[in-house]
């Protein structure tokens, strides 16, 4: 029989040791990497690892704010669309006709779009769809096809408020307008959310909420669009039927200076932006800027009558119906012979106003112009607003000096004048204009006496009636003060001979004035150039309909409700 060799007890203890040892070792190593933290690739460089293929993050879009009229009217509002994305990695070539006659485009032109991404891992298939038209597409479950949720602009009032209120461009950041004006107060803030993916990109599950959205804020503007509807029809009418280049309207509150209306042409659509001509998009009223004309002898007249040495009988002989100033012969239409102060701007004579200016430091007028707002930003803070150019000069030539006095040598934007006119309005007191809703009373400042623009306001009836030269700005039942402007566009260095703009600015009703706007028609080719004949008659259809919107009563009654009823 043989013999049992018998294993030394040091082997077996050895052996038992090595084998309890493994399962300790491994143990260790298992809670080196997973809980006890290290120099290099520990628990925290793989949980971290494993995040980064499978943990995203996820942006949640915030929603803008809407922007509103004074009356609650919504101008800009977002609505949420779908837009569709894919993985063109994980695309499976065999769905692609499937996917290509759900987006309803040909299989070649999908393919020609994927093949421009077929090294990254993202691409757009379509953005910003209704959610009816979105369904149909992911109802298929395509394969790497995705979708989230983004917000698209919507303007319920289109073209008529589109100079002011812009547009925003496709990833909802303003552009133009009152929207890139404002866009941090309107844009909000976007939330964050985290997802767990798989490596073919499907979300296993939400893990939370990282950030929520902050919604942006909303905006009130200064508008009424009742009246920017009533302003922005017959502005249209009155360009299309003088065969003008183009026009600009505002209308203000005398009482704050808010700007209740305020529309171009020509004008777009910002809902459809497929034809935009970029010209269309600039904002005339502040981004414009022209020599005003006549509109500035008004003003001229208030720095006379502020230095006491005119009395408002005061009377200049115009005869024999012209004045040399150097080397210009500046022109009456006729020999009017003696002029009162008020006949010279019921005539709107151009020797009447500059023998006067002439008399006075051509820096008393520059002053008034000034204290008036012109040569200054209007403070709206709009996007490519014009300041335009009051000159200051330490010595001025007589011409120079004349031209200023009956508005050339300086140039200015619609709104500017309209402001300017305010303060006439206003008696005397300044207020900046502004496009935004007003919680509390406005800044004003007074820069004339009221004695004084209570006398310029008397004048300024006149040149709307019988034997003024903006007869046509008359509304009935309504008294109107106001002032009719033509003045040369400049070309090649000088005046064109054939290329004008007319103008109008006023106020109604004349004497407790409640608006005041300003007309500008740029180029009227119909043969009718002159402010009085293509300005006018759009101010009176424009403030007559706005006073009746907001309910004014009227100085004639009877005169009010005749003209009421022949309106169609």
């Amino acid at each position: 029989m043989k013999q049992t060799k018998q294993i030394a007890k040091w082997r077996m203890m050895l052996m038992g040791g090595a084998l309890c040892a493994l399962p300790i070792s491994l143990i260790w190593h298992l809670a080196n990497l997973q809980l006890i933290p290290g120099d290099d690739k520990d628990f925290r460089f793989l949980q971290s690892a494993g995040d980064a293929r499978t943990l995203r993050s996820q942006v949640i879009p915030a929603y803008r704010g809407v922007i509103t009229d004074r009356n609650g009217e919504l101008l800009a509002v977002s609505t949420p669309l779908t837009s569709i994305y894919v993985n063109p990695q994980q695309l499976n070539s065999e769905q692609g006709p499937a996917l290509a006659k759900a987006m309803g485009i040909s299989h070649s032109e999908l393919k020609k779009r994927l093949k421009n991404y077929e090294n990254k891992q993202f691409m757009y298939l379509e953005r910003h769809l209704p959610p009816h038209k979105a369904e149909p597409i992911l109802a298929h479950k395509f394969k790497g096809v995705y979708s989230e949720q983004e917000y698209r602009r919507y303007y319920p009032a289109g073209e008529v408020t589109a100079h002011i209120i812009g547009f925003t461009d496709i990833e909802d950041q303003g552009q133009e307008g009152v929207e890139l004006a404002y866009n941090q107060w309107l844009a909000g803030v976007p939330g964050e959310k985290r997802l767990v993916k798989d490596l073919k990109g499907n979300v296993v599950k939400e893990v939370g909420m990282v950030r929520a959205p902050a919604t942006g804020k909303p905006l009130q503007l200064s508008i009424d669009l009742r009246l920017q509807y009533l302003a922005y029809r017959e502005l249209k009418a009155a360009v299309a039927e003088q065969k003008a280049r183009a026009g600009s309207l505002v209308m203000l509150d005398v009482e704050t200076g808010e700007i209740l209306a305020m529309v171009n042409q020509p004008s777009y659509n910002p809902n459809d932006r497929t034809k935009l001509v970029p010209a269309q998009l600039r904002n005339r009223a502040l981004t414009d800027v022209f020599e005003p004309g006549s509109t500035m002898k008004p003003l001229t007249m208030m720095a006379a009558l502020e230095t006491g040495r005119y009395p408002f009988n005061h009377t200049i002989n115009t005869s024999p119906g012209y004045i040399q100033v150097g080397s210009k012969t500046l022109l009456d239409p006729r020999d009017y012979g003696v002029m009162d102060l008020t006949k010279i701007i019921t005539k709107s004579s151009q020797v009447g106003i500059t023998k006067l200016a002439l008399e006075m430091d051509a820096e008393t007028i520059r002053n008034m112009f000034a204290r008036a707002g012109l040569g200054q930003s209007t403070g709206l803070g709009f996007p490519g607003e014009s300041v335009g150019v009051l000159p200051s000069r330490t010595k001025w030539r007589p011409i120079e000096h004349a031209n200023l006095s009956f508005g050339y040598g300086l140039n200015l934007n619609a709104v500017q004048l309209a402001q300017a006119y305010n303060m006439i309005a206003a008696g005397g007191e300044f207020k900046p204009v502004s496009l935004v809703m007003q919680s509390e009373a406005p800044y004003s400042q007074r820069v004339v006496s009221e004695r004084v623009t209570s006398q310029i306001t008397t004048m300024l009836k006149t040149v709307t009636q019988q034997g003024g030269t903006a007869t046509r700005a008359q509304i009935p039942a309504f008294p109107v003060a106001g002032k009719s402007g033509t003045a040369h566009k400049t070309e090649n260095g000088g005046y064109a001979d054939d290329r004008y703009r007319g103008f109008f600015a006023g106020f109604a009703p004349a004497d407790n004035p409640k608006i005041v706007a300003v007309v500008v028609i740029d180029e009227p080719s119909n043969g009718k150039y002159y402010g009085g004949e293509s300005a006018a008659p759009v101010f009176a259809k424009a403030v007559g309909g706005a006073l009746q919107v907001l309910r004014v009563p009227p100085v004639n009654r009877e005169e009010y409700l005749a003209a009421v009823e022949l309106q169609p």
